[in-house]
């Protein structure tokens, strides 16, 4: 399916322009991920700028079939995730001793703060996600996601309607952490294979102090573990501390934008590839210890 996606020029969470094409998005399983499993491009229709590849491992790229389009790098990261076939006890044993009494002691804040206990609740059925849902998106208005980056939990009826007919298919995981009553965190996951995606998630930020979204995460491995549903937690796309401090294991992966060799297009990738190069340097310079001290003056 066609879709007009915006190609990003970002700084952070900011994005100073966008570039819209019409793509045609191919996201790679993370069964296909561990498998190495190679896949044909979809027939391209006639009225698409190219493809949008996601999670392509990086040892694929090379034998990549283009089709003679333009191929263009837009990120790389690790698509993390955790082997919940494993179980709980091995899981904790791959974390360092830090994480563990990190994971303790954030659990232990947070039940103090709601009276002594946690309170988190799931919902995984058509009847639950239909109480879920409007709780969730009242937290999902408050957070970073939904304001700047607008990839909060959706609200399109589309896209409800997916999440629907996931939970009336047993394929869809989701939980609230409430505090005092209140939700303020919450997680929505979907099945992918024999994986469970770390689809929607968000939390309020007038409770950061308390790591809600942490404990929320981890609770929620607890539970698939004991479930033994699903053989893997798919942390999916693009990296975050979290993820690789919860996970247990990681491929190195690519986005890859194959587009038309049309003017426009080859304009839009020598643009995006000078934005791109642009920020690498000026991450780097960031970390020189001269640049550091200044920009530290500079805060002051």
């Amino acid at each position: 399916m066609v879709e007009t996606l915006s190609l990003r020029f970002q700084v952070g969470a900011r994005t100073l322009a966008a570039i819209p094409r019409r793509l045609v998005r191919v996201s790679i399983s993370l069964d296909a991920v561990i498998g190495g499993v190679r896949s044909a491009l979809p027939p391209l229709p006639v009225d698409a700028d190219g493809y949008l590849v996601t999670s392509l491992p990086e040892t694929m790229l090379a034998g990549l079939d283009t089709q003679g389009l333009r191929a263009f790098v837009r990120q790389r990261y690790v698509r993390y995730h955790v082997d919940l076939a494993a179980g709980e006890a091995a899981w904790l044993a791959t974390l360092s001793g830090s994480a563990r009494s990190g994971i303790r002691r954030k659990a232990r804040k947070l039940a103090l703060a709601n009276g002594g206990a946690l309170d988190i609740r799931g919902y995984h059925t058509p009847a639950s996600f239909a109480v879920f849902y409007p709780l969730a998106y009242a937290v999902s208005a408050t957070t970073y996601q939904a304001r700047l980056l607008r990839s909060g939990l959706p609200e399109d009826a589309e896209s409800v309607r997916h999440l629907q007919a996931c939970a009336a298919a047993d394929a869809l995981r989701a939980w609230l952490l409430f505090l005092d009553g209140e939700p303020v965190a919450y997680l929505c996951c979907t099945a992918d294979g024999g994986s469970l995606r770390y689809d929607h998630v968000g939390h309020d930020p007038t409770h950061n102090a308390l790591s809600p979204g942490a404990v929320l995460q981890v609770e929620a491995l607890r539970e698939l573990f004991a479930e033994a549903r699903f053989a893997r937690f798919d942390f999916t796309e693009g990296e975050g501390q979290h993820k690789r401090q919860f996970s247990t294991g990681g491929t190195a992966c690519v986005d890859v934008l194959l587009l038309r060799p049309t003017p426009a297009n080859r304009v839009t990738v020598a643009a995006l590839r000078t934005f791109d190069a642009a920020m690498a340097s000026a991450k780097r310079a960031a970390t020189h210890p001269i640049v550091a001290r200044l920009a530290k003056k500079i805060r002051r």
